[in-house]
Formats: C-alpha cells, sequence, structure tokens
C-alpha cells in the first residue's frame, strides 16, 4: 500500500467580462484575478479560488469561493476542465477543477476591485500563479470555439438585445470584425433568435428591433464570416 499523501483538491473560476479596450474603446475579454496573499507565489495574481470541503459540492465551492474574493455571484457557471499535472503546485499535488463564468456588464460592476483584486485584458496577462496562464488560454480557446456554434452569447447579453449588439458580443469574443449583413443574415437564418416585435425606446431614427434567444431551436452551428 502506498504511503504517498493523498492529492488536495481545489476550485478555481475563470471570469470573462466585455469591456471598453483602454486603448481602442472597443470592447474586449477581460477578467479579475486576485492577488495571493501568503506563500507559494506570494504577491503574484491568480485565479479566483480555494481549496475543497469534504461536505461542499463542486458547484457551491466554485460559487462560494467567488463570492467571497471577488464578491461576484455570476448566473452563468459551468465546470470547464480538471487540472492535475504533477509538479503544478509547490509542496504537494493539487488537482483543480476549473469552473468558467460569463458575466453582463452590470455583473462585473460588482466585483470588489481593490489592491488584492483587478481587472486584466484576458489576452494581455501578467505572468500568473501556478500553471492559471495555461488555465485562462485554454479557456478562451473554448470561449471562443462555441460561440460561434453555442449560445454562448446570450451570457454576455440582457434578455432581449439588437442584432448589433449580438454581433458586437462575437467580434470581441473573435477578436476579428464581421460584416454586419453577412452576420444578420446568418443569425436570422439560424433560427436561434426571434425578433420580438419591440424596439429600442428612445433611439433617434429608425430605432433597431428587439430579439431573444429561441429556446426551441435546436443548437446548430452558426458559421459568421469576416
Amino acid at each position: 500500500m502506498s504511503t504517498e499523501p493523498a492529492a488536495t483538491l481545489a476550485v478555481s473560476t475563470v471570469i470573462f467580462a466585455l469591456r471598453p479596450d483602454e486603448e481602442s474603446g472597443l470592447n474586449a475579454l477581460w477578467l479579475p484575478l486576485v492577488r495571493r496573499t501568503r506563500e507559494p507565489h506570494l504577491g503574484e495574481w491568480a485565479l479566483p479560488g480555494g481549496w475543497l470541503p469534504v461536505d461542499e459540492e463542486l458547484p457551491a465551492a466554485a460559487a462560494r469561493t467567488l463570492r467571497e474574493t471577488t464578491g461576484l455571484a455570476p448566473k452563468y457557471l459551468e465546470q470547464l476542465y480538471t487540472f492535475g499535472d504533477i509538479g503544478r503546485s509547490p509542496g504537494g499535488r493539487v488537482i483543480s477543477v476549473v469552473y468558467w463564468a460569463l458575466v453582463q456588464s452590470d455583473e462585473a460592476e460588482v466585483v470588489a476591485v481593490g489592491e488584492n483584486v483587478r481587472w486584466f485584458p484576458a489576452d494581455h496577462l501578467p505572468r500568473l500563479a501556478f500553471d492559471h496562464n495555461r488555465i485562462v488560454e485554454y479557456a478562451l480557446w473554448r470561449l471562443r470555439t462555441k460561440v460561434e456554434y453555442a449560445r454562448i452569447a446570450h451570457a454576455f447579453l440582457g434578455e432581449t438585445f439588437t442584432l448589433t449588439q449580438l454581433r458586437e458580443v462575437h467580434e470581441a469574443v473573435l477578436q476579428k470584425a464581421l460584416d454586419p449583413a453577412n452576420f444578420r443574415r446568418t443569425i436570422e437564418a439560424s433560427g436561434t433568435v426571434v425578433d420580438t416585435g419591440l424596439r429600442v425606446a428612445g433611439a433617434p431614427h429608425r430605432p433597431p428591433r428587439l430579439y431573444r434567444y429561441n429556446d426551441t431551436a435546436p443548437a446548430s452551428p452558426n458559421r459568421t464570416r469576416a
């Protein structure tokens, strides 16, 4: 029988929100990080997270650690991947169950920003503690893969939205401009959105139409073209 100590379980969360880029002013993906206040990696930035108690379910632990570290209680919280490479944490074997959260602008405003919590552009991160740079890279890959065929963009929007707002989400996630006419045709042909019959209130000239996601439509690829 092995006398080696058992591995320790932890939970971490990658949180994505759309915020204006400081230089261009265009929306880009940002995420909040927390500064470590103890060794290992004292003073370095890391993903929000913590140890997994023996009496707490994984989703509850992920939600709790988010509330405790950032003040966030996101509506969209999904298990992303499990990272358990040997040597990823000094001093012992740590297996991290990683979740990801996608938050709307009003949700992002509640993040308790301070000396130990700060927003960073997702594609321009500093060197993070442990293997958290690798985790964020994987989360970005998953997000950019899923946004073209899943309704994941809905997590960044309200219940109703314009097609321009939806296109801007796709552009921010994919980091490229999309032709508005092609995007509109693709989305309307996909059947994934429904015209609510309403228009944006208070908009000058011809107010844009408001749409909502079609919950009865099958999930089919949305192949948007630049």
